[in-house]
């Protein structure tokens, strides 16, 4: 009867999961992954009516990797599982999130509130009555939390958390017990958007960080700009891109920021990786005068093996929370306002013309009479073929550093997973990048090594059913070629078994709506790559691209070479 008495003095009674999946679709949600499971199959009904599409993925691994795909193209992505095997199945893929900066809202159904209270002994528990030891796991790899547990305050916790989870590029974490799915509560909120602007900085102090930043910039002989991973993740390439076109500095990415630049416009200088970078990108980052470092993330297979030659005493890092100037830090500043307002007040700076990039084949490839296509061959080859606009998606492995090598034409969005580097990860968010862009006429394209497609292989069954067209290149190269390079070069646990990667797709119920190819040669994929209808991709089409066992791309094998040094000499080992 209390119940009723207070639904009553609602204005407008919603449930929960209605109120939930509404704010979902307010912020741009189109499509939820997941799995279903007894504990949150109540909640899924919900969906339809608020304008979502069940994606429904084969594992909750898999489900992860898709909605981190697909919050990198729309910038927030939504992951349903259940309580405790499906919450930490996903484990992997959202620590990658948080890890890479992806904002993905994940929601957990749980068991009834009572029977959490009363510990009593269900399945998917460990058995000791502790409903919490799932929830504590995902405190550590979550920006932030809600447990809808009490009318009162669900509505604040729910857009907080997804406030949260959009401000700060990171995994929120929301548990909806069984019995609070269809729960009134005051849905005269949703008449007011949630507000995901940033809070602005301190007036004052943004002021002054813009002062210091000019008075360096000015007095640089030669000024550069080296975008990375989080220039996207924080939604600052409108003011990068006006910070390059009115400066003309000299514009690099590095790895985890390809796709951050227009790679077609005159001043951008290619990849910056430190010892694996082309020479002539490397001698004009490494030797400038002042370096604007945006969103830099200095991880090993970011920086070549940290070979990256640029002293902070020559660089000013914009983050999201703080600027660093030379050795100087200012907390709090926002990396966009500042960025904007040193656009507004530049005036003249010395900036240096590049070294025009291209996709041109090295002329020891030109001139070869081999057959076999090789990564110096390929990646240059394949920046010819991409199209505007294009999602370019490549796994950990010869595909990550294979990128390297090609400019990209306008529009193009890359993903990859540089810092966490999960193998396998790329197929399921090939399934969540081609979902965002199905409607977006934006073609999806992907490259993923032989032994990576095996671990997650069954995502393309949910590419099928949600019937979307990516582009699949198989590198069938027999084994762990990265693995390889780093340790144990014809030791077998680097070998897989092979598959019929051509054929596959029928397997998971492709009919006719697919077409698979074998390459072997370059003349094949060149008169491949001329197909119209091939490359128009009208429905999946997945090409086996078999290519030596032995090759990789030069900036693999030197940050390979550094891994391995630095697993046999821990320097925190030497000497003990």
């Amino acid at each position: 009867m209390a119940t009723d008495i207070a639904t009553r003095e609602l204005r407008k009674p919603v449930d929960i999961a209605e109120y939930l999946f509404l704010r979902l679709h307010e912020v741009g949600i189109r499509a939820v992954h997941g799995v279903p499971g007894d504990y949150n199959l109540a909640a899924l009904d919900y969906l339809p009516k608020c304008g979502l599409h069940w994606v429904g993925n084969c594992n909750e691994l898999n489900a992860g990797y898709a909605a981190d795909g697909y919050a990198r193209v729309t910038g927030i992505s939504a992951l349903i599982t259940t309580f405790g095997v499906g919450e930490l199945s996903a484990l992997n893929a959202l620590a990658g999130a948080y890890s890479e900066f992806v904002s993905i809202i994940h929601i957990v159904g749980q068991p009834h509130t009572a029977s959490q209270r009363d510990g009593m002994l269900l399945h998917h528990t460990l058995g000791n009555g502790d409903f919490n030891v799932f929830a504590r796991i995902s405190t550590d790899i979550s920006c932030a939390t809600a447990h809808l547990t009490h009318t009162h305050e669900v509505a604040t916790l729910i857009d907080h958390a997804i406030r949260e989870c959009w401000i700060r590029s990171r995994p929120v974490y929301i548990t909806l017990p069984t019995d609070m799915i269809g729960k009134k509560i005051e849905g005269e909120r949703l008449d007011t958007p949630i507000d995901l602007s940033l809070p602005p900085n301190d007036p004052e102090k943004e002021d002054y960080v813009v002062n210091v930043v000019l008075k360096y910039l000015h007095a640089a002989k030669n000024p550069v700009i080296l975008a990375d991973a989080c220039a996207i993740r924080h939604r600052v390439l409108d003011e990068l891109h006006d910070l390059m076109e009115v400066s003309g500095l000299p514009t690099f990415v590095a790895p985890m920021g390809k796709g951050a630049v227009d790679e077609t416009r005159k001043n951008y200088g290619g990849v910056y990786a430190g010892t694996g970078s082309n020479p002539g990108v490397r001698e004009q980052v490494e030797s400038s005068d002042l370096i604007l470092s945006i969103g830099g993330v200095k991880s090993d297979f970011n920086t070549s093996g940290f070979s990256y030659r640029i002293g902070q005493l020559n660089t000013i890092d914009f983050h999201s929370t703080f600027v660093r100037v030379r050795y100087s830090e200012y907390p709090d500043v926002n990396m966009k306002g500042v960025l904007r307002k040193v656009t507004q007040k530049l005036g003249a700076v010395n900036a240096q013309q590049v070294r025009p990039i291209a996709n041109i084949v090295p002329n020891s490839e030109k001139n070869s009479a081999t057959q076999a296509i090789t990564h110096a061959w390929l990646w240059p080859t394949i920046g010819e073929w991409l199209k505007e606009n294009d999602i370019v998606i490549t796994e950990t492995g010869t595909a990550n550093f294979g990128i390297w090598d090609t400019r990209f034409p306008h529009g193009v969005t890359s993903i990859s997973q540089v810092l966490w580097g999960s193998i396998g990860y790329s197929l399921g968010a090939c399934q969540g990048a081609a979902l965002a862009a199905k409607e977006k006429n934006r073609r999806t394209v992907l490259f993923i090594g032989d032994g990576s497609l095996q671990l997650t292989a069954q995502e393309l069954s949910t590419i099928i059913r949600n019937d979307l067209n990516p582009v699949i290149f198989v590198i069938c190269n027999k084994g762990y070629t990265i693995e390889r390079y780093i340790h144990g070069w014809d030791q077998g646990y680097n070998d897989i078994q092979p598959w019929d990667f051509k054929t596959l797709p029928t397997v998971f119920g492709a009919m006719n709506k697919y077409k698979g190819y074998r390459v072997k040669t370059r003349d094949e994929l060149i008169n491949l790559f001329a197909n119209k209808e091939f490359s128009s991709a009208p429905y999946l089409q997945l090409v086996e691209l078999h290519m030596p066992r032995d090759d990789a791309p030069a900036s693999l094998k030197i940050t390979a070479e550094a891994a391995a040094s630095r697993n046999e000499c821990d320097p925190y080992i030497i000497g003990q």
